[in-house]
């Protein structure tokens, strides 16, 4: 694995594999990863797009649903989803829909998403299951890599300049 860089893969016809380390314990990538604000700090969106909704009910049952708008102002992109699996720290599993905003992904994708910790520093792998492989393809074809990366990048630099460690403190990521 190389520090810094994210892997992708594709397993088989349906999936896509991403792969990550960070420079931070799993339960700050946890909290940066599944905590509204934010995960608004450093999800990427493209130059000049806000994200307008940004919920979280992280429980088996519970949904997510995040929105942005496009540099006009106008709604450009919506998903939503239902947890399926939530084990604190170490393993989501989601459902994700696209709304709109990304027809290539058509239909229900299946997310898990792994964390593994070894010397305070967090792996963090994403398997994504798609309902065809012309949605997997399709979804490769939209600069998901470029984008994510660079959401990766941002987390990273989100987490080391919030890591507050030292004799006697806690991290926290504010």
């Amino acid at each position: 694995m190389n520090p810094g860089k994210l892997k992708v893969t594709t397993p088989s016809d349906r999936e896509i594999v991403m792969t990550r380390e960070l420079n931070a314990p799993r339960q700050l990538v946890w909290a940066a990863m599944t905590t509204p604000a934010l995960i608004r700090r450093w999800l990427f969106t493209p130059p000049g797009w806000t994200m307008t909704e940004c919920e979280e009910d992280l429980r088996v049952g519970g949904r997510f649903r995040w929105a942005w708008n496009g540099p006009d102002g106008k709604p450009a992109m919506a998903m939503h989803g239902v947890y399926r699996e939530v084990v604190p720290g170490v393993r989501a599993t989601r459902t994700e829909t696209f709304d709109f905003g990304c027809e290539s992904q058509a239909g229900e994708q299946l997310a898990t998403i792994a964390y593994t910790e070894h010397a305070g520093r967090t792996t963090v792998t994403m398997t994504v299951v798609f309902p065809s492989k012309e949605a997997r393809d399709g979804c490769l074809a939209s600069g998901m890599e470029q984008g994510v990366s660079a959401g990766y990048d941002r987390m990273a630099e989100l987490l080391a300049s919030q890591l507050a460690v030292g004799p006697g403190r806690t991290a926290t990521v504010r």
